[in-house]
């Protein structure tokens, strides 16, 4: 059978995902291959080299640079604690000394005889890496991290923010279509990955921040919201630094959003689940998804084999990115094979979409978008 190939998010109830933990400069791993690991399991550890402080030690002291050298407590390594003497003058008969102390903790790196400046260094920063995932380590990248394989349901969605979190998976919506509102966040929700409907508003957002919720997953958000929500236009940068309290998972679109029924019956269902969600997101090269995963208790006999990434066929479950039908959820029925005219006098490939509703329509195939399961 042909098929048409055309982007997609993935959403795969029971399927092998492997993890990459990378450590944003060389260090330590500390597991092994096979080792099993939880989602808190510190895998990997580095340390970012500490703030650098500048400081004239010629001007405190009042002397030429040169003579400097010969009146420091401390050589290059030497480690400082704070309000440490650095160096001292000589004084007259002793007395009227001029000593020079280290404002920071950490350790005395370089002095320059012709600038008179000495560099001083903060403590270290320690980086640690989780494996952000229950599962096996499959794989060490020397010095750098892991690679992390599991089992699980994972579930892309098309826009999100805020980083990594985890949490227990709790469901808020009866229904794909319902919108989750104030009225159904209660402390029962701290600490807690939330399963919403078609839409969250901005101040349903803020009260589960103050809630201790951890993450919300729905199928629309405002984008009027968002800029007011983040403080800014987001533009294209990537998603997923923003430091708000909590992470945000859209799977639809902007607007009040329809979940499709097929994600929404599957994140149910794994509701009481430890649940992996990070909202980073790219949309232009090196596209990046925001992403649910939950792993489950199944061995690979039980993974179904994929279908080949972007493939298109008759009965394909896809989503309307273009108007007039933007947000429409539906199936692929028919794939017709020669190019057609549309009002544009562009010649371009169509198909036939079943809507949710029973309608049809002949749209561009660039102009839907494949929900992989």
């Amino acid at each position: 059978m042909a098929f048409a190939y055309t982007p997609g998010l993935r959403v795969a109830s029971v399927t092998e995902i492997l993890k990459e933990r990378r450590l944003p400069l060389t260090g330590e791993t500390l597991v092994n291959i096979g080792d099993p690991v939880t989602a808190e399991t510190v895998v990997a550890r580095t340390e970012l080299p500490g703030n650098v402080k500048m400081m004239n030690i010629a001007n405190i002291m009042g002397m030429p640079p040169g003579d400097i050298p010969e009146l420091l407590f401390k050589n290059e390594g030497d480690p400082l604690e704070e309000n440490e003497s650095i160096g001292q003058t000589k004084g007259f008969f002793g007395l009227f000394k001029n000593t020079v102390r280290s404002p920071i903790k950490g350790t005395f790196e370089s002095y320059n005889g012709i600038t008179g400046q000495a560099v001083l260094r903060e403590p270290p920063i320690p980086v640690e890496i989780d494996a952000y995932i229950k599962g096996t380590v499959s794989e060490i990248l020397e010095n750098e991290g892991v690679i992390i394989k599991t089992t699980a349901t994972f579930v892309q969605g098309i826009f999100g923010i805020g980083g990594e979190t985890r949490g227990e998976l709790k469901v808020c919506a009866d229904s794909p279509e319902q919108e989750l509102t104030g009225d159904l966040i209660d402390e029962s929700c701290r600490g807690k990955i939330l399963l919403g409907g078609s839409f969250v508003s901005y101040e349903t957002l803020q009260k589960a921040i103050a809630t201790g919720v951890k993450a919300i997953i729905v199928g629309g958000f405002d984008d009027k919201d968002l800029k007011e929500f983040l403080g800014y236009d987001l533009g294209v940068a990537i998603t997923g630094h923003e430091k708000k309290g909590i992470t945000l998972i859209l799977t639809e679109g902007f607007g009040r959003m329809t979940m499709a029924h097929g994600t929404f019956d599957l994140l149910r269902s794994r509701e009481g689940m430890l649940t992996s969600v990070n909202g980073a997101t790219q949309i232009r090269a090196g596209v990046m998804r925001p992403e649910l995963v939950i792993p489950v208790d199944k061995t690979l006999s039980d993974i179904g084999s994929d279908k080949q990434a972007g493939a298109m066929d008759i009965g394909s479950p896809i989503r309307c990115i273009r108007a007039p039908y933007f947000g429409k959820l539906g199936k692929v029925a028919a794939l017709p094979a020669e190019l057609q005219v549309l009002d544009s006098e562009a010649h371009v490939r169509v198909l036939e979409v079943e809507f949710e509703n029973g309608e049809t329509a002949t749209v561009p195939r660039a102009n839907v978008e494949l929900i992989e399961e």
